[in-house]
């Protein structure tokens, strides 16, 4: 008789250890996030980036500051330790030059504009300078694909502590000479943790690379069209470039400072 209360009692002690692991795994299940496949995929895009030194590209931007679209197209060069940057403005802008080094130059961007605005010459500004930051949601410290890449990936991860992300993949999206992947996430209603209704990530099929970013607002009325607030695109990207401190140097006789 005491054998076998033994038994039943270990009989007991396994049943519950059976159900807790199947409980266990049951709430591993439910804690899947549709934004984990995403997460994973644009993780892989992001050490993609990460392992390019430098690159040059054009860069294409329309994006919502405060209640003004700027739309601005630039060539640029990047790279990446010491972090460096330079663009040259098309058109209304065009001749417009800013070059950013970190550690370099007090920490300033330095600038010039064109026409009566170049009278001033080089302007020595900091990169949350207000005149700096007048036509841009970004200072210019997070440049590039990878800061981008690397802040939505920031914010994924922090969505998937909520719910009411809808999830969709696009193959095949023409995006100049690019065939890229697109993925989309959106929210159906706006919330604290939602201020954007969605994105778009396009990354080149080829390369891994991701090439552009789109975010949209929520309509002022239901069933309207999204409002575009970020729209960030990298063209005629080229990787196997070398580029050294003269690239980021305003004495180089390239430019015109």
């Amino acid at each position: 008789m005491r054998n076998y209360h033994v038994i039943r009692a270990i009989v007991l002690f396994l049943g519950i250890a059976v159900l807790n692991s199947t409980g266990a795994g049951l709430l591993a299940q439910e804690r899947k996030h549709p934004l984990d496949p995403v997460i994973r995929v644009v993780t892989k895009s992001l050490r993609k980036i990460e392992q390019i030194p430098a690159y040059e590209a054009t860069f294409t931007k329309k994006e919502l500051v405060g209640n003004q679209m700027i739309a601005q197209k630039m060539r640029m060069k990047f790279r990446r330790k010491p972090f460096s940057v330079y663009f040259y403005f098309y058109g209304d802008n065009e001749g417009r030059e800013v070059i950013y080094v970190k550690g370099r130059n007090n920490g300033k961007i330095l600038a010039h504009e064109t026409g009566l605005a170049g009278l001033v010459g080089t302007l020595n500004l900091d990169p949350s300078d207000s005149m700096a930051m007048s036509e841009n949601r970004h200072p210019i410290t997070e440049a590039g694909i990878e800061a981008m890449v690397a802040n939505t990936l920031a914010d994924l991860k922090e969505a998937t502590k909520y719910d009411e992300s809808v999830v969709k993949f696009y193959k095949d999206a023409e995006l100049g000479q690019m065939m890229c992947n697109v993925i989309e996430v959106s929210h159906p209603q706006p919330r604290r943790q939602f201020p954007l209704q969605m994105l778009r990530l396009w990354i080149d099929k080829k390369s891994g690379i991701t090439v552009r970013l789109q975010q949209f607002g929520f309509p002022a009325q239901k069933g309207g069209k999204p409002p575009v607030v970020e729209d960030y695109v990298f063209t005629d990207l080229k990787t196997a470039v070398k580029l050294t401190d003269g690239d980021f140097d305003i004495n180089n006789p390239k430019y015109n400072y």
